[in-house]
């Protein structure tokens, strides 16, 4: 069974001309015209060529970028329970307008995602209302209370994606030994939030000079690293492949590299904003900067951008998490864990990490693309003959604010309000459908 779901719908037929079409993953950097026929891209032929084009949308994108689409292996849905923050329609448009192919859906909602009555639920949910294909990861736990495994196998063969307790670890190492070995038989990956629950106790902030100034209690990053090299040596014990999500400590990519060294199959995620903040950003007293884990210092963060650049994490991942306004509109130690991300990715780390000249333009590409894409076992994105066009077209040159236009998420708890930003989406196709257009 498929591990995408969303609506099926006959492709659209396009023409996309004269942009600078980059694929990384196939070495592809040339001025092209994408045509894409019943949403299958069916030629690509150099600037001014003839094209049979009866009834195509023409879209003229001289001076733009287009590449794969992207893949976030790291969203929250809010559905079933919370649908005033978000719903599989408005979080999808939101993906779209990001420049987003495919999201995949954690299952700490109310209920749970843990059995196949919530799981067919959502997946009807996502034929009828999402804008683009949508993967939903179901618990791994009961509830994930971490106290039983759920139907992982039953889980499986219902359409769940993978499975994660995300926003809880695996606090038992004997459960979460048992949870690798059950994914033999399932063929699903495992995506483990990795937080030593004894070490992170009631912390807010990263624990460093930040947080003793400000009267915060610290969340350790031993409390990440300690469980990261913990899940890794069982995965190594059962010689199982295992998901990071959400890194944020230079110890915990340390760990990482090391186990990749010695043939453990580990992949791992970083988010936009771990990349491009550090602690100091807690200054704000912003509730928009709060999340789990915390900001670290600067040292995390440059340990994180190399780890990127290198490849030892592949992906990059929002973990879009909106919250109502009334949520956290209060001070700073009251607020909720989590922020939004799908409508600002690219331009939030075009503009701190490509512009000056941290990152290339096609490593980010390629790990906004590909790189997630792989990590629960779809074919990436590529712009092919013959490839279902997943594509998206960027003004690499365009600047804006973030907040000077309604987001399409329900909620607008970025860490980006206000802040000018450069690179822009102007069109998204994904599943061979015209998903969005500015």
């Amino acid at each position: 069974m498929s591990v995408l779901h969303g609506p099926a719908a006959r492709g659209d037929d396009i023409v996309i001309r004269g942009a600078r079409v980059i694929d990384p993953a196939r070495n592809v950097d040339a001025t092209l015209d994408v045509v894409v026929e019943g949403g299958v891209i069916s030629r690509l032929d150099a600037p001014g060529a003839q094209h049979v084009a009866n009834g195509h949308r023409i879209i003229e994108a001289e001076g733009l970028v287009l590449a794969p689409a992207f893949v976030d292996p790291h969203v929250h849905l809010r559905a079933p329970g919370r649908e005033d923050e978000e719903t599989v329609a408005s979080g999808t448009m939101a993906a779209a307008a990001g420049g987003y192919c495919a999201v995949f859906a954690m299952p700490n909602t109310d209920p749970v995602v843990d059995s196949a009555a919530v799981l067919g639920a959502l997946i009807e949910t996502a034929r009828g209302e999402a804008a683009i294909p949508v993967g939903f990861l179901a618990a791994i736990s009961k509830g994930q209370l971490g106290a039983e495994l759920t139907e992982m196998g039953e889980l499986a063969d219902h359409g769940a994606a993978g499975f994660s307790d995300d926003g809880r670890p695996v606090a038992a190492a004997g459960l979460m030994r048992r949870a690798l070995q059950y994914s033999t038989l399932t063929g699903r990956p495992l995506a483990v939030h990795c937080e030593e629950l004894t070490l992170s106790r009631d912390g807010q902030v990263h624990e460093g000079a930040v947080a003793a100034e400000l009267g915060f209690a610290g969340y350790p990053s031993v409390a990440e690293s300690v469980m990261v090299e913990r899940d890794l040596a069982l995965a190594a014990y059962e010689g199982r492949p295992l998901h990071l999500l959400h890194l944020s400590a230079r110890e915990s990519v340390e760990a990482l590299r090391a186990a990749q060294a010695t043939g453990v199959v580990a992949t791992a995620e970083v988010t936009p904003h771990h990349l491009c903040l550090t602690d100091e950003a807690v200054r704000t007293l912003d509730p928009n900067v709060k999340m789990n884990p915390p900001l670290r210092g600067e040292e995390d963060r440059t340990a994180l951008v190399d780890a990127l650049r290198d490849g030892t994490i592949p992906a990059v991942a929002t973990d879009h998490a909106p919250h109502a306004r009334h949520e956290k509109e209060v001070p700073f130690e009251a607020a909720p864990f989590g922020v939004t991300g799908l409508e600002t990715s690219f331009a939030s780390l075009f503009t701190h990490l490509v512009r000056p000249g941290v990152v290339p333009l096609t490593t980010l590409l390629e790990r906004m693309s590909a790189g997630p894409a792989r990590v629960y076992g779809l074919e990436p994105p590529r712009i092919a003959v013959g490839a279902s066009a997943n594509v998206v077209l960027l003004d690499t040159e365009s600047e804006w604010r973030v907040g000077e236009e309604p987001f399409r998420s329900r909620s607008a708890n970025s860490w980006l309000l206000g802040e000018k930003l450069r690179g822009r989406v102007r069109l998204t196709v994904a599943d061979g459908r015209l998903a969005f257009e500015r």
